[in-house]
């Protein structure tokens, strides 16, 4: 199956799952990401508010707040095309939909952060396989955005945690040269590390 056929299958599947059902997904979800210490130590966290039957980040959210951690809300770039800046995030932030019609929170010009300064990054994904890869939107944002994870001798970065329901995984995709690999893949009944990062 080429990528825009895998697109659209997974989120049609995902787009028809029922609001109990969604609900019961991110409690497990939830529950996954409680369980890694990694994840527990980590202090900035950068996660996304669900779409497009997206896997929903609430719980785990609200679980992170509680526990005193910076969160964190991809944000479009307003000037870098396709690119996100990572805007900080609490229960008062003004928000506002983007052009996806996705709310993001507002960009003041200082609220956000180098993105090379957050510890583990939650991202939404299309699909995904166990060697890392990740099928997203198309867009690039995120991509492009880490692009410098790739760099040899590079400042230490945030470890990418793509977020999905367990049906969206695949036995391999096809990455090309500027996919930036998952470290890990957390999904509503597992956590899964990269074979390509991990080995």
């Amino acid at each position: 199956m080429d990528k825009k056929s895998l697109r659209q299958a997974m989120r049609q599947a995902r787009r028809a799952l029922k609001p109990d059902v969604q609900a019961e997904r991110a409690l497990s979800l939830a529950s996954q990401l409680k369980q890694q210490l990694d994840i527990q130590r980590s202090q900035r966290l950068a996660l996304y508010l669900a779409n497009d039957g997206e896997l929903d980040l609430t719980p785990t959210l609200k679980y992170f707040w509680e526990q005193g951690k910076e969160l964190y809300l991809p944000v479009l770039h307003p000037l870098a095309h396709n690119r996100l800046l990572f805007v900080h995030y609490h229960p008062k932030t003004a928000m506002q939909k983007n052009q996806y019609g996705i709310w993001e929170p507002k960009w003041t010009g200082k609220n956000a952060v180098p993105t090379w300064t957050l510890d583990h990054v939650l991202l939404p994904l299309v699909a995904f396989d166990r060697q890392g890869g990740r099928l997203g939107m198309g867009g690039g944002y995120y991509d492009r955005s880490f692009a410098f994870l790739r760099q040899k001798g590079r400042m230490p970065g945030p470890k990418l945690i793509g977020i999905a329901h367990d049906f969206q995984e695949v036995e391999r995709l096809d990455l090309e040269p500027w996919d930036i690999p998952l470290h890990a893949i957390a999904t509503n009944n597992g956590y899964h590390l990269s074979k390509t990062l991990n080995c």
